[in-house]
């Protein structure tokens, strides 16, 4: 064991199990002999190795790792991991199987608590596994009260765009009543142009909820079916196993239908200007796996949703989406125009490439316009709206947007992302990719909504909402 990770594990455990792990000048003990051979179990160290490589954000170490571990280990991925993280810190060690090896860790830049578990089998490559968790009950934040997590939440925003880890808007309301909303950083920084309340951001994924939406307004009016299928509605569909996913299953992820970017969006990026675009080149894909037998994340079949919203309601995704959606709930800064538009106000996207700490003009990587997966844009004030809209019925009945805002996978419902913090329910979206970074967080009970928006990478504005949620008051 090297010395940097003797200090890393000296200076990151807790205090009790830091207790059991200094040496003593006594006789070993039973507990003491069970602490060493933790420490000399093969995953153990393996984990152990891994964090410190994970954290030095230096290639050599990370090949060296790969090298010794792990050869399938992808170090430029890792490397990309650790912008996203800013490394992890050690919070504990955890009991585990025969095998393996577990830690819990917590974002250097948040609050954020993953669980790292190493697999180790003789002769075998090292498996790793890190998944985000919710924080356990002993390690949760002090909740405090409004005004203080307010007054929390601007500090962190902030201290984050000074350091030029954050550049846009927050708003926060209750009751009807706007808390807070400011706007940090610069809009263009080409020509220093601030950040201001009425900048339109682009959404990423955000519009995802537009989408679902417009698709469950036409189950409302009869026009789809959430068991009715691709084929049904797209009659010359040309795989015919993708024809066969429902509805149901492209507002939940769970149809297979796979992702659009790749090496063939970036070929075709200025190219792709409609949905019927996006399904010529990627209609004949078949399925990722069997409809209905898993989840797993899928921009293309919001794509789908998109062409089939087209195909029922006669209307362009985008002229629907603006009568029925933006125009009832008061959105007039709102759209998906194509970037070759001067959109008055528009923000530039910025991003960090290849370990950069300068922001440059992230242009050359956007889609020709923003499509029903997602990638419009919209000011923090009409995506309040939004939610005040949906939470008024102006948009959906109130049963289906219980049954959309409902638990239908882990953690999607129907097109919204669904959750509870600490049993008080929350759903909405975030969005995220090169140069945007949005969240908007519905918490029903508390009559609260939390908007983040951003013209940087991910995760600025979700760190953000993510802090003031840890701290927010639960109770009305």
């Amino acid at each position: 064991m090297s010395l940097r990770l003797v200090l890393l594990l000296f200076c990151c455990l807790p205090l009790s199990a830091l207790a059991q792990a200094m040496p003593t000048p006594h006789a070993e003990t039973a507990p003491d002999r069970q602490a060493i051979a933790l420490r000399t179990d093969p995953a153990r160290q393996a984990l152990d190795a891994w964090l410190v490589a994970f954290n030095s954000n230096e290639r050599k170490q990370l090949e060296a790792f790969r090298d010794r571990y792990q050869p399938t280990m992808d170090v430029d991925g890792m490397l990309d991991f650790h912008r996203m993280t800013g490394g992890f810190r050690l919070l504990r060690h955890e009991l585990a199987a025969s095998g393996s090896a577990q830690m819990l860790v917590q974002e250097l830049d948040s609050d954020t608590v993953a669980r790292v578990k190493a697999t180790w089998r003789a002769g075998q490559p090292l498996v790793l596994d890190i998944d985000r968790i919710e924080r356990p009950a002993d390690l949760r934040i002090p909740r405090l009260d409004q005004a203080a997590a307010l007054d929390a939440l601007a500090a962190r925003a902030d201290a984050m765009a000074k350091q030029d880890a954050f550049a846009g808007v927050l708003l926060v309301a209750r009751g009807g009543k706007v808390l807070l909303q400011r706007a940090w950083g610069l809009a263009d920084r080409e020509a220093g142009k601030p950040a201001t309340l009425d900048t339109k951001f682009r959404l990423g994924s955000m519009n995802k909820m537009f989408t679902a939406v417009a698709t469950l307004q036409l189950v409302q009016a009869g026009k789809l079916s959430l068991d009715g299928s691709v084929g049904q509605y797209l009659p010359d569909y040309p795989n015919a196993d993708i024809a066969k996913v429902t509805i149901r299953q492209l507002l939940t992820h769970t149809g297979g239908t796979g992702d659009i970017f790749g090496p063939e969006f970036d070929k075709h990026r200025l190219s792709l200007k409609t949905h019927d675009d996006y399904v010529r080149l990627y209609g004949a894909r078949g399925p990722d796996h069997p409809p209905g037998k898993g989840f797993s994340y899928s921009n293309y079949g919001f794509v789908l949703l998109g062409d089939i919203i087209e195909h029922v309601s006669g209307q362009s995704y985008y002229d629907y989406v603006n009568q029925h959606v933006f125009a009832p709930a008061g959105m007039r800064n709102s759209g998906s125009l194509p970037e070759e538009v001067d959109v008055p106000g528009r923000a530039q996207a910025y991003t960090r490439k290849d370990g950069d700490t300068a922001w440059t003009n992230a242009a050359d990587t956007l889609p020709y316009r923003g499509t029903a997966a997602g990638g419009g844009y919209s000011t923090a004030g009409d995506l309040l709206k939004f939610a005040q809209a949906l939470q008024s019925g102006k948009l959906l009945s109130p049963a289906l947007l219980a049954e959309a805002t409902r638990k239908q996978t882990l953690v999607c419902g129907y097109g919204f992302n669904v959750a509870d913090e600490q049993g008080v329910p929350v759903y909405g979206h975030g969005g995220g990719a090169p140069g945007m970074n949005g969240e908007l967080r519905i918490f029903p009970t508390l009559d609260e909504v939390v908007v983040a928006l951003a013209n940087v990478d991910p995760q600025s504005a979700t760190r953000l909402v993510e802090y003031y949620q840890l701290r927010m008051p639960l109770s009305k």
